[in-house]
């Protein structure tokens, strides 16, 4: 085992860091977010059908067609990454949402252009698919490796509460537009604003993440010339199973509850039982909120005490409640019962989302760090998370019943469980150092 020395950054660099990673991040995921908030509206737009049903699972399936590129970007930008740089890959990244956000901002409609409409829909789903697919491993190996030791979790953190910060953004515009403009207007072109604003990731993003340097612990790696040897992708098969599969599985519980409280519940309520548009943005505005303020802490506790000492109980937590408080909207749909599922979710999902950024990476070495982050998310992404919504749309009309999403969370939490047994030892204890070898 080779043991690599870093230069250890200025204070100055690792809150620039801090900023491009959290503001470059949250832009990511405010343009791939919107399109979920918008579905009610992109399902009549470009996906006519027969009856709303059905249209509404083709847009919620396209959601899904994102979550498939995921891997292959992920892998992709993560051996990119791994190979040339930290800071080159996150640029890469920038530059594929742009242009897939701007394809949805723009593209004409079904009635305008036919089939050509959701054939190219899906296209720049899965532009901004591959581009998620990187951006995850990217800016959390970026904050991983500037982060002072004691507090990879507390920094590490900010990953999670950049996706909060999208959501919650993406929850307030939808809200704002849904409040201030009529039906018709909204469905004309109302919508196409978050999308056009989106557009910004390209320049502004670019701007932000190149006034950081490479990442200290990959620069010296790279100064011992193995990148250009490197194999990522069969060294964290071969090498690190055991980090894979915890990875993934930890992943599984946390993808699932962003999938179902904060895009397909929203959906739900206003399809099924009819909520006010303007109320759901609201409440999910509110739960992204709790989101954005509890996830810090939950990763300074898990510094403090060791990372599976803080999941584990928060998921115990999540599953008892979750299933409670949607049981209670089901059976008395309101703003005040979406409110508190959605918050009262949100909470506890704090103390699993939190510590899971620097979960992913301190179990896997320099040299295959963003690979390995990569492939265990992105898979787990793709499988649970993203075909979330279309699956429980899917659920309940094939049940008949409205509480069927509630069990599909719960089954998320026991996978969820077994990852968080499974760490590696370094996880599981307060961690003083992540392994900068390869």
């Amino acid at each position: 085992m080779m043991q690599i020395t870093e230069n250890k950054p200025s204070t100055a660099m690792v809150r620039r860091v801090v900023v491009a990673s959290v503001l470059g991040n949250a832009f990511e995921w405010f343009d791939f977010a919107i399109y979920g908030l918008f579905a009610v509206t992109i399902a009549k737009l470009y996906f006519p059908a027969g009856d709303e049903a059905a249209s509404l699972l083709l847009t919620l399936a396209t959601f899904g067609v994102g979550f498939a590129a995921r891997p292959i970007g992920g892998i992709f930008l993560g051996i990119y990454g791994d190979r040339v740089g930290r800071k080159q890959a996150l640029s890469l990244t920038i530059a594929l949402m742009a242009t897939g956000t701007a394809m949805i901002g723009l593209l004409p409609t079904y009635a305008a252009i036919g089939i050509a409409a959701p054939v190219l829909m899906v296209l720049a789903r899965l532009l901004q698919g591959l581009s998620c697919g990187g951006e995850f491993s990217g800016a959390t190996t970026m904050l991983a490796e500037f982060s002072p030791r004691h507090l990879r979790g507390f920094f590490g953190s900010f990953q999670m509460c950049s996706q909060a910060l999208a959501f919650s953004v993406g929850a307030f515009v939808a809200y704002l537009l849904s409040v201030n403009l009529s039906p018709a207007d909204l469905e004309s072109w109302g919508w196409r604003l978050p999308f056009l604003f989106g557009i910004l990731i390209g320049p502004v993003g670019w701007l932000i993440r190149s006034s950081v340097d490479e990442s200290p612990e990959f620069a010296a790696y790279a100064r011992s010339a193995r990148p250009a040897t490197n194999t990522p992708v069969r060294d964290v098969f071969r090498n690190h199973p055991r980090a894979l599969l915890s990875g993934f599985c930890v992943v599984v519980v946390g993808t699932v509850s962003a999938y179902v409280f904060i895009f397909f519940l929203p959906i739900f309520a206003k399809k099924q039982f009819g909520l006010a548009p303007s109320d759901v943005n609201l409440s999910t505005f509110a739960s992204t909120a709790v989101l954005l303020l509890l996830c810090p802490l939950a990763g300074y506790l898990s510094d403090r005490f060791g990372r599976r000492s803080v999941i584990l109980p928060g998921m115990l937590c999540y599953a008892i409640a979750t299933f409670f408080l949607f049981q209670q909207f089901v059976e008395n749909p309101s703003f005040s019962s979406l409110l508190a599922a959605q918050v009262g979710a949100a909470v506890f999902m704090s103390f699993f989302w939190g510590p899971s950024p620097i979960i992913l990476t301190e179990m896997f070495p320099v040299g295959v760090r963003s690979t390995g982050a990569a492939i265990a998310y992105n898979v787990a992404v793709l499988i649970f998370g993203g075909l979330a919504p279309a699956i429980n749309a899917w659920l309940v009309q094939k049940s008949g019943s409205n509480l069927a999403p509630v069990f599909y969370v719960e089954a998320s939490v026991l996978i969820g469980l077994v990852g968080a047994f499974a760490l590696p030892q370094a996880s599981r204890a307060a961690p003083g150092t992540v392994a900068a070898s390869a």
